[in-house]
């Protein structure tokens, strides 16, 4: 109580420091905004890369890509990304290599969120009904085709809700990239702290991640719209903006088990 009664007498003060920082700040946010939007597009990328690899019928690619999911899925991120900034630029050449701070942090949230969502893609994609592949056959179109043209595009609209929820879990995750001397939004909440108290600055911190989680949850509920369209299941997305600004743990969000 003594703490809540001082978060108030002390609003005046904090919120001049705040004022006094927020150039520092708005550098963390971008930072914040770059690292997860680049570590997202990465994790995009190797979650259907490895996602789809998992579905092929050669065992050894799908063995290779299951041990690439299990490594990524199974280690601590944490690790990942100290392994990627202390332990890769010591290791003899031509394996050793130092890499920028922002560079780090994208490698590190791209790989271990690209795994999970591998996971995510492979199951979409089973969970199309089977007789669209047999449809495949009717059509007279090739695995590779058929996949893109048909599979893809229904699995695509049933794995948004999930790949939305690893897109907020990743904006989470990558508030320990300031342990890389890499300057984000949390390491300038930390700067906030020294000078306000706990109180004030992750009240700070919660306001800060949850603007930028929805703004996340907008744009992923845009693109669940739109995919639902394309395949019949959905109203367009001109006719659907109300529904789009569901806010962070909606029941769109919801789905895919967001924590």
């Amino acid at each position: 109580m003594n703490g809540l009664i001082g978060f108030f007498e002390q609003l005046g003060p904090n919120l001049e420091v705040l004022g006094a920082r927020l150039p520092q700040i708005l550098d963390g946010v971008w930072t914040t905004v770059l690292a997860t939007v680049l570590g997202g597009m990465l994790a995009l990328v190797i979650s259907f890369a490895f996602g789809i690899l998992q579905t092929v019928k050669i065992a050894p690619v799908r063995i290779v890509a299951r041990v690439f999911v299990e490594f990524f899925r199974g280690t601590s991120l944490v690790v990942q990304l100290f392994w990627l900034c202390f332990v890769l630029p010591q290791l003899p050449y031509p394996l050793g290599f130092r890499l920028e701070p922002l560079v780090v942090g994208v490698l590190a949230l791209g790989l271990n969120y690209g795994a999970y969502g591998a996971e995510v893609v492979r199951g979409s994609i089973g969970s199309v009904p089977k007789g669209q592949y047999e449809a495949l056959s009717a059509l007279s179109l090739s695995p590779v085709r058929g996949l893109f043209r048909v599979i893809i595009p229904q699995a695509w609209a049933l794995m948004i809700p999930s790949l939305s929820n690893l897109w907020i879990q990743l904006l989470k995750g990558s508030a320990i990239v300031y342990t890389v001397t890499l300057y984000d939004l949390f390491f300038q909440v930390e700067q906030i702290r020294r000078q306000t108290g706990t109180w004030f600055a992750f009240l700070f911190a919660l306001l800060a991640y949850y603007l930028i989680a929805w703004v996340i949850v907008i744009i992923m509920n845009a693109l669940e719209v739109q995919a639902k369209h394309r395949i019949g299941r959905g109203p367009a997305l001109s006719t659907s903006l109300g529904s789009l600004l569901r806010a962070p743990g909606s029941a769109s969000v919801a789905k895919g088990g967001l924590t």
